[in-house]
């Protein structure tokens, strides 16, 4: 039966034990635990990474040099940030407990919805600086924040929802 040890023959030469316990399936094994700076890091390389290839192949300048800093950086910040977060909630909390798609399309969303926030106010304010007055990238921010926002948002949900123990349903 599953769940249940086996009993331990001998074997008949030596009248030593052995472990023939073979019951043990994967969705048995422990989920994989939660590290922040693993995550953190894969929000900051996985974008840098697509992004920097799109630029190459398109020729995009400004999207290679915005795939280091606004695209990554932002997921970087917003992964790092959720992912806190998270870390913070006990097993009982309404996030532990509700259904993983939605969790993460709600943390996702919301992320993006103050990213948009962000992203509009600093293309606003930003090209007021004489520096930065006829450079594209304040305008980028309106796409490059809500877009990594959402995605490492989801992802870092997704995965830390994932590395709890799952709840044994009553039938």
């Amino acid at each position: 039966m599953p769940g249940r040890t086996k009993q331990r023959p001998t074997t008949p030469d030596t009248g030593t034990t052995h472990d023939t316990d073979t019951d043990t399936a994967p969705d048995a094994a422990a989920p994989p635990r939660f590290v922040l700076w693993r995550e953190v890091l894969i929000a900051y390389a996985a974008p840098a990474v697509m992004a920097s290839a799109g630029g190459f192949a398109t020729g995009q300048s400004e999207l290679r040099i915005a795939a280091l800093t606004t695209i990554a950086g932002t997921s970087a910040l917003v992964a790092t940030l959720v992912g806190l977060r998270h870390r913070r909630r006990s097993a009982d909390s309404w996030a532990a407990r509700g259904p993983v798609p939605l969790l993460s399309l709600v943390f996702g969303l919301g992320c993006a919805a103050l990213a948009l926030g962000l992203g509009l106010a600093a293309a606003e304010l930003l090209p007021r600086i004489p520096a930065l007055a006829d450079s594209p990238w304040p305008g980028r921010l309106r796409i490059d924040l809500p877009l990594s926002a959402a995605i490492a948002a989801t992802m870092t949900t997704w995965r830390w929802r994932a590395s709890l123990p799952r709840r044994r349903r009553a039938h």
